[in-house]
């Protein structure tokens, strides 16, 4: 390692509503909730990541959590600022005296606008990056998946993340077009969430409804292997005494009916837009599927009854994304398509 190297390190972030993942060295070396806790009376960040999320829905009034990101995009500056200085601190635990700087690729969705550029920049800057390149999610889930998007063939890539399901075609290495929605994983949570609410009179929080979408969640009632029914906890909505109830697969896919049809919708649409030579494409390659959406049951069975294509689901869907960001990190020179700020 050279002098100059030391002071200087290369770090690819796929900055998400609901995970912030950080590449060093080729290895994913933070995987992190994106959430931050603060101290409401001197405004201090007390926890991020993982410690943060413990604390989530369960705080008293001095502590409050935040999630800076929201439908993709920064809410809040200072957290979100807070939340990418402490997690780059967690690459080198031990390195105390000097603070290297940075070269960063972050992902932004493809439906950012120029405001939201600019936040998502300056608070990789206020960070300590010195140089700041921007990548597009589904251009970056594309590389991580292993397609050479500087070919002259179209790719279909759907992301489905936290907070936005990002739905673009790829070839020589652009987005030739795309449609990005704010419906995503916090959206079905969401769906869970009214759902117990609606038909089993009970209250149930983020973190709960998170884990039904996990255990039991699915996008069609029809499939191969069902997963056994799930023992939820939460409120009773008549006595406000804490109850059991089980809910089962078929269930959440009636929950997540509505939010499922917006994303097919989404996905017909980029379909209509797309230009003949690289529908031709399409219909040879399939659709490929990324982000911790994509791993709801079903989802790629029903999306390929729609849409009459294949559908593939990325290896390891979660980090697809901050895979292609690490592999345009180290090939930014012949990349044309980053962002350069």
């Amino acid at each position: 390692m050279g002098l100059f190297d030391f002071f200087t390190q290369e770090i690819a972030i796929d900055l998400g509503t609901a995970n912030t993942l950080i590449i060093h060295n080729d290895k994913v070396v933070v995987d992190e909730p994106s959430i931050v806790a603060v101290d409401r009376a001197s405004g201090k960040v007390i926890a991020v990541g993982r410690r943060a999320q413990q604390m989530h829905g369960k705080t008293h009034e001095d502590i409050k959590t935040i999630r800076p990101l929201k439908d993709g995009v920064i809410a809040d500056f200072y957290a979100a600022e807070h939340m990418i200085r402490e997690m780059i601190k967690m690459i080198n635990p031990g390195r105390k005296l000097i603070q290297p700087s940075h070269k960063m690729v972050i992902c932004i969705p493809s439906g950012i606008t120029e405001v939201e550029k600019r936040a998502v920049h300056d608070s990789a800057e206020h960070a300590g990056a010195k140089d700041v390149y921007l990548i597009h999610e589904p251009m970056a889930a594309a590389i991580g998946i292993g397609i050479d998007v500087l070919e002259p063939m179209g790719n279909m890539i759907i992301d489905i993340g936290g907070g936005t399901s990002e739905i673009a075609v790829i070839a020589l290495g652009g987005i030739v077009c795309d449609k990005s929605i704010r419906v995503a994983g916090d959206e079905f949570t969401g769906d869970i969430e009214d759902y117990m609410r609606r038909q089993h009179n009970i209250l149930i929080g983020e973190r709960s409804a998170e884990c039904i979408k996990i255990e039991v969640g699915s996008a069609m009632t029809d499939l191969d292997e069902v997963p056994p029914d799930y023992a939820v906890h939460g409120r009773d909505l008549m006595t406000g005494i804490p109850k059991e109830i089980h809910v089962s697969a078929n269930e959440i896919a009636h929950a997540l009916d509505k939010s499922i049809a917006k994303i097919e919708e989404a996905i017909m649409s980029a379909l209509e837009m797309t230009p003949p030579e690289l529908s031709a494409d399409i219909y040879k390659t399939g659709i490929y599927l990324a982000g911790g959406g994509s791993m709801l049951r079903g989802l790629d069975k029903r999306i390929s009854l729609k849409t009459k294509l294949p559908v593939h689901v990325a290896e390891d869907p979660l980090r697809a994304v901050a895979r292609g960001t690490g592999i345009a990190l180290k090939n930014a020179d012949r990349f044309p398509f980053l962002i350069r700020r």
